[in-house]
């Protein structure tokens, strides 16, 4: 990622889940007892719950804790009157603040960056919505001042993260004084439906409930490690319409996913990552993916030529947190900085990216900066091979 254009970088992260941890199993065993009098669904579900990726995730409602028998969310077995829609609303106004103020101020203290000094706050969120909005009470919360831009992004889906981290990098290469704070909050397992239907088990089996945030600033020179972010591309991929749908009902949000989403993003994917990164063959040792679920990442790295070393970080964020929607990819960020300090990684090419709704897709270039150590600079003219070895062995 080389340019001539003023240096702008993620500067800290910060990450939070809610306190109440579902154990795949676990939750699996609850369902099928749910699903008793339909065995075809509860087959169906012990698969999916198996087969997904996922071994734990976080939802900041502990009543999916409790046993079938007296759960509202699987009223099939229970009986019980099912969360109406603004039952679901209020419990996402009572804990999406406090975990978007968790991760916003871990992300402040990570970056060295008081409150006050922001310019601009970026909230994102899809499950759920409330006026004054996140923004407006987060912004108080924190200590910003009363002229801090605030620019709310709603309901963009899994992609609305990196669109967020994108246009927070665009804001600050027109005004090189700004800082930008950028909060992600999904609850997604408050959407849990009461019903047998495969669309609805499918979105019961891997989502999760997190808050990521980021602070992002032109470079300085404090020294400190950080990610330099490139000219973010979005892009609405052909075919992909209808294939990711969330709806408002009764009960919540009805999600459908299309069976055929990572095989369109196997597609389409390479051609639009070919006018970011350029035609080289070797690839970046960097790999940033959104997990979706098992299947897109499964088709990215067969399509792409990757390999475990490129998707670890992915499948890990995948497998003890599920998909947390928008929130996810800053945890994937978070977890390869985590492994780039612990390997003393040199500076190292790659790029981020996001899916959703549309089919959308989000993209950028981001480039590992391990700060002022003097190590060398991975080599990403030597091949795939030799990029790997040098990330690994660093």
């Amino acid at each position: 990622m080389r340019t001539t254009e003023p240096s702008i970088s993620m500067l800290g992260i910060g990450t939070a889940v809610p306190p109440h941890m579902l154990d795949q199993a676990d939750t699996a065993q609850r369902l099928s007892e749910a699903l008793r009098d339909t065995p075809d669904a509860a087959r169906w579900a012990r698969r999916l719950f198996k087969q997904c990726g996922v071994q734990t995730r976080y939802t900041c409602e502990p009543a999916l804790l409790e046993p079938a028998a007296s759960n509202r969310y699987f009223a099939q077995l229970s009986g019980l009157p099912v969360p109406s829609t603004s039952e679901r609303m209020a419990s996402y106004k009572d804990a999406s603040v406090p975990l978007a103020y968790e991760a916003a101020s871990r992300a402040l203290a990570d970056a060295g960056v008081s409150a006050s000094d922001l310019t601009h706050l970026l909230t994102v969120s899809c499950t759920g919505q409330f006026l004054p909005g996140l923004d407006a009470v987060l912004a108080k919360r924190l200590g910003l001042r009363e002229t801090a831009n605030r620019i709310p992004l709603t309901f963009l889906g899994c992609a609305a993260g990196l669109k967020a981290i994108g246009l927070a990098r665009d804001i600050v290469s027109g005004r090189p004084d700004a800082s930008v704070l950028v909060v992600c909050v999904e609850l997604c397992t408050l959407h849990i439906q009461p019903s047998a239907g495969k669309e609805a088990l499918f979105g019961a089996s891997f989502f999760g409930d997190g808050a990521s945030a980021c602070v992002i600033a032109g470079s300085g020179a404090d020294g400190g490690d950080r990610f330099e972010l490139g000219r973010p591309v979005s892009a609405l991929l052909p075919e992909g319409e209808g294939e990711m749908v969330w709806e408002v009902g009764d009960h919540g949000f009805d999600l459908y996913l299309s069976s055929r989403i990572p095989q369109l993003i196997g597609r389409h994917v390479p051609e639009r990552l070919a006018s970011v990164l350029g035609e080289r063959a070797p690839k970046p040792g960097l790999w940033a993916i959104h997990p979706g679920g098992k299947g897109i990442i499964d088709a990215l790295e067969a399509e792409l030529g990757l390999d475990e070393l490129h998707t670890r970080h992915s499948r890990r964020v995948l497998r003890e947190f599920g998909n947390m929607s928008s929130a996810t990819l800053l945890f994937v960020l978070d977890a390869i900085r985590t492994a780039y300090r612990e390997e003393g990684a040199p500076r190292t090419e790659g790029v981020c990216l996001a899916f959703g709704p549309g089919l959308s897709c989000e993209l950028l270039p981001i480039e590992y900066r391990p700060g002022d150590r003097l190590i060398p600079e991975v080599n990403v003219e030597s091949g795939l091979e030799d990029d790997a070895a040098q990330v690994a062995h660093a």
